[in-house]
């Protein structure tokens, strides 16, 4: 294991401690690195530069393990210099040559590391274990020179075949080969999206968002569905009240209520009982134009037509033509019509312009 090298006065003491344990133990190198000066390292404990710190643990009365876990480094990351690392590879060398007992174990450890069950029985042993400070800034490390770009993309492919994965599950719990026909299935039957997923044990929403990029066309068949399900429970609302009116159904009472009789949204929504923005939904859905204050405009344009039928006249424009060439006052037309003269007067501009 990686570890940082320092030069250090062999000559000077052990210097003050650079902190402590949550316990109060005082520590005198870095927590989560370790300390090397050519075939020396520093101990923890007490700040001496060491050729084992394995072997002086024990005058502190510590163990490798419980020394590496307070301190954080690795459980495999060595406490001995590079020399003594060395001559003890060499030693286990001639004891793996004429140690019957060393050959077996060995052969046995080979065996267990080619099986993977070595790898699965360290992984089990570090399940639920907290990364060590040292592991921790060697991801960093190791993370830095990754491009963010790079790192983004793993993520997300690594996403995508998590939902696939469970995409997949949810279909064969079901009893389906694909999460395409359960979702056709379900919606068929009059279950939402939402219902579909808490089913499974998942977030209300886990299939609208991703059921679009696992299969579209079906993502498409429950959005259709979903529409005609809104729709019918609209509809639903109005039938009570257009059936007291005497209409089989929405569209033609809104199409005679608004587009021939030009009653307001207000107005229509007063009769039914229901809000304005169901009124104009329904407008929308059912191909209406929706017209502002509908009923004020053809009242005063029946108005103006009346009032110019009345005296012979296609329009007030022409018939204020007509009688100013004739030298008529406007309080004359105004007696004549039975109209203000404001009103005369705006409705002349209007129609001239």
């Amino acid at each position: 294991m990686r570890a940082r090298t320092i030069r250090v006065d062999t000559s000077a003491g052990p210097g003050e401690p650079l902190g402590k344990l949550a316990d109060g133990t005082a520590f005198y190198a870095p927590v989560g690195e370790l300390i090397t000066s050519g075939d020396l390292v520093q101990c923890h404990l007490c700040g001496r530069l060491l050729r084992s710190v394995t072997a002086h643990l024990r005058a502190h009365g510590w163990t490798k393990d419980g020394y590496c876990t307070a301190f954080g480094l690795e459980r495999r990351q060595s406490l001995e210099g590079a020399a003594t690392r060395k001559r003890r590879a060499t030693a286990f060398a001639a004891r793996l040559v004429f140690e019957p007992a060393v050959r077996e174990g060995s052969a046995a450890g080979h065996a267990r590391a080619r099986s993977g069950a070595l790898a699965q029985d360290a992984a089990a042993a570090a399940r639920g274990r907290a990364l060590p400070e040292q592991r921790r800034r060697k991801a960093k490390r190791a993370l830095a020179t990754v491009r963010p770009a790079a790192v983004a993309e793993v993520n997300r492919r690594r996403a995508a075949e998590q939902v696939a994965a469970t995409a997949a599950d949810m279909a064969q719990r079901g009893g389906y080969p694909c999460i395409g026909d359960l979702v056709r299935a379900r919606t068929a039957a009059g279950a939402s999206l939402a219902a579909i997923s808490r089913e499974a044990g998942l977030h209300k929403d886990w299939l609208s968002r991703h059921l679009p990029r696992l299969d579209q066309a079906a993502a498409d068949a429950a959005a259709a569905m979903a529409r005609q399900l809104r729709c019918a429970s609209a509809e639903a609302r109005w039938l009570s009240g257009l059936y007291r009116l005497g209409f089989a159904d929405v569209a033609s009472y809104l199409h005679q209520r608004h587009a021939i009789e030009h009653r307001t949204v207000h107005q229509i929504a007063t009769e039914i009982g229901i809000n304005q923005r169901a009124v104009r939904s329904a407008l929308e859905r059912h191909g209406v134009p929706v017209q502002a204050h509908a009923a004020k405009r053809t009242a005063a344009q029946r108005r103006r037509q009346g009032v110019a039928a009345a005296v012979g006249c296609a329009s007030v424009a022409e018939y204020v033509q007509l009688r100013r060439s004739a030298g008529w006052t406007w309080a004359a037309m105004a007696a004549e019509t039975g109209q203000p003269q404001t009103w005369l007067r705006r409705h002349y501009a209007a129609d001239r312009r």
